[in-house]
């Protein structure tokens, strides 16, 4: 189901809805939301092409967990998010890099100039975008020969541990209809998504990157969701103590370790 995101029927008329999902989340999607593996960092730099001298617009940025990753690495980056809670968080946690700008933009819309960036980067948002006209937005802010870089951090849904964790959110969560970015997209029948959007070859990258959590981070990362209740939603509470009863049932010695990987796709469009 979640499948039917990508093909923007969320988006129609609705795109202000989805900006919206996250209000109010900003702060626990900061504190909970794990970063990209270094190994796919460094990958962007030794076999893609990103240099210190490289300048990218990373769209849906967030609250910057990406966009803090390529900073540290000397890149110029326009973080184009257009959420105002997700943006603030991320200039409060930013704005102490000299390569750093917040724009208040969408993906379809970014206000960025013409041939302007060397790199596209999406991370974990690609679901929310009208994929098509994201596309047109791409060809025209990137410069020749420029690339766009989608990359998911997803549950490794043949997990077993992952396969519960989908029922406790089934249950709880009106709006749940499968985890972002989840698994299947990796499987070659669901590719198309990919090679419709990009123009010509594309690289596909997988990185192993299980996540390891306490309660109290596993609790705010799945609060970070955007079908997670909000405080004052019906379900909060129990979802909650649904979530420690899970931490409880299968952390050991106070960890719970998540299976996952990091999943990428690169290239022209």
């Amino acid at each position: 189901m979640w499948l039917g995101l990508l093909d923007g029927k969320l988006i129609t008329g609705g795109r202000k809805v989805n900006t919206e999902k996250f209000s109010g989340k900003g702060a626990v999607y900061a504190e909970s939301r794990p970063a990209y593996p270094q190994a796919f960092i460094d990958y962007l730099y030794t076999d893609i092409g990103i240099t210190p001298d490289s300048i990218i617009a990373d769209i849906g940025s967030g609250t910057g967990i990406l966009t803090r990753q390529l900073l540290e690495k000397g890149s110029k980056v326009f973080a184009v998010e257009s959420n105002a809670d997700m943006r603030a968080n991320a200039q409060s946690a930013l704005s102490r890099f000299d390569n750093f700008t917040s724009v208040n933009g969408t993906a379809e819309n970014t206000t960025l100039d013409g041939h302007s960036v060397d790199f596209v980067t999406v991370a974990t948002a690609f679901h929310w975008f009208d994929r098509q006209t994201f596309k047109a937005e791409c060809k025209r802010i990137l410069k020749d020969g420029g690339k766009v870089i989608i990359v998911y951090n997803s549950r490794d849904e043949e997990s077993s541990l992952v396969k519960k964790f989908y029922e406790v959110n089934r249950e709880f969560c009106p709006k749940f209809k499968g985890f972002t970015g989840s698994g299947t997209l990796l499987r070659p029948e669901n590719l198309g998504h990919y090679n419709t959007f990009f123009s010509g070859e594309y690289i596909v990258k997988i990185i192993d990157n299980n996540l390891t959590y306490d309660e109290q981070g596993f609790i705010g990362r799945s609060l970070s969701s955007s079908y997670a209740p909000k405080e004052n939603d019906e379900n909060y509470s129990a979802y909650v103590k649904a979530l420690r009863l899970f931490f409880q049932e299968y952390s050991e010695n106070g960890t719970l370790i998540m299976p996952n990987v990091t999943h990428s796709y690169i290239g022209k469009v």
